[in-house]
């Protein structure tokens, strides 16, 4: 018993006894009360099959739902996954789970998410002709043989809607796509800090060389760029297809040669990127070097280009979907990858592009 002490006010009391000292289990105690477990093998996924095509083959193609544990073929899936996710991945019927989001069609809040010139003005006068120039002037026409008037055509800015109130649509729906992924608004190639510096890139890099944007048409893009910062986009709309996820379509009638957008993002060298699963990635640089090679990455960043969808390039069905281009240009010295229609595209006609434009290794076989 503890000895008795002596209180404040004088009375004796008896001190607590002290705590049972604690007693860890050996790890030789814990092993022999665990129960036993069968290793974990391949023979233990051997009955899983693809929830859509009821077959169990192609294992190394053959994901997992981790909501669900569902098993799925990622070129069975709608929309397709490109290869087979390094992190978590969730099926179509769980990611349908959640619903989306959409961004409130509000002049402040559109204002705000694409960062629009507040004091800007509501209309913008221009024309696609080609005799007329950014600052309104007419353009001298030069007297040229008739061989050589018809050798190149110009790019056409887009034409944007009229009715603001559709425009504030046409962008509440790219932002409903952009907030969904997580992404910020970005209408240029954005250099963040360990990534590749914008020095690099250089179009004099270039393994084959690369054609160097005409003044007109820097001219072009460069207006396209100014409207937009005005809040005057292109006339697209994207919606959710469940097959094809995310996609663009266009809003208005579009003509062929217009410059629908610019392929924005971080940039990134190609080799940081080799084992990413992002399946947007754009090719910016091909160096004679392969260290120099650089690419757009808008899986942070990004705009309306992120969405656009590509054929399948292997049907001739596919290919017969194409409205648009991808083009690389030299602008100023530096590589930009500009999107320009193709053909004339009609109101509500989706868009389009080969993935594979440069380099054909873009897996795109089980393309809808």
């Amino acid at each position: 018993m503890p000895p008795p002490v002596m209180s404040d006010r004088g009375t004796k009391r008896t001190a607590a006894p002290p705590p049972p000292a604690r007693r860890f289990r050996s790890m030789e105690e814990v092993m022999r009360d665990a129960k036993r477990v069968d290793p974990l093998t391949r023979e233990g996924y051997s009955e899983v099959r693809c929830e859509q095509c009821r077959l169990g083959d192609g294992e190394n193609e053959l994901v997992l739902c981790d909501g669900c544990d569902k098993g799925f073929h990622i070129y069975c899936l709608r929309p397709i996954v490109v290869r087979v996710p390094t992190g978590s991945w969730f099926c179509p019927e769980c990611q349908d789970s959640k619903p989306l989001t959409r961004f409130p069609i509000t002049q402040t809040k559109i204002l705000d998410f694409f960062r629009i010139q507040k004091n800007s003005t509501s209309e913008i006068k221009c024309a696609p002709s080609e005799d007329i120039i950014p600052d309104g002037k007419k353009r001298k026409r030069r007297w040229t043989p008739l061989a050589r008037q018809k050798k190149r055509r110009r790019l056409l800015p887009y034409i944007a809607t009229e009715d603001p109130q559709r425009r504030l649509q046409q962008m509440a729906s790219l932002a409903t796509a952009l907030t969904s992924l997580k992404m910020e608004f970005s209408n240029e190639l954005m250099y963040v800090p360990r990534m590749a510096p914008r020095y690099k890139n250089r179009a004099s890099l270039e393994k084959e060389g690369m054609q160097v944007l005409p003044k007109e048409d820097k001219e072009t893009l460069e207006l396209c760029q100014a409207m937009y910062k005005r809040g005057e986009c292109p006339p697209l709309m994207v919606v959710f297809d469940s097959c094809e996820g995310f996609t663009v379509q266009a809003d208005g009638h579009i003509k062929d040669m217009t410059l629908i957008t610019e392929y924005t993002g971080d940039v990134d060298y190609l080799k940081n990127r080799e084992t990413d699963d992002c399946d947007s990635m754009m090719t910016l640089l091909l160096g004679v070097d392969p260290a120099d090679s650089l690419v757009i990455c808008p899986d942070k960043r990004g705009n309306i280009a992120r969405f656009i969808s590509g054929i399948n390039n292997h049907t001739p069905d596919g290919r017969k979907k194409q409205n648009l281009k991808c083009v690389r240009y030299n602008v100023d010295g530096e590589c930009r990858a500009l999107l320009v229609a193709c053909r004339d595209i009609s109101p509500g006609e989706r868009l389009y592009y080969d993935y594979n434009g440069h380099e054909q290794e873009y897996p795109t076989h089980h393309f809808v």
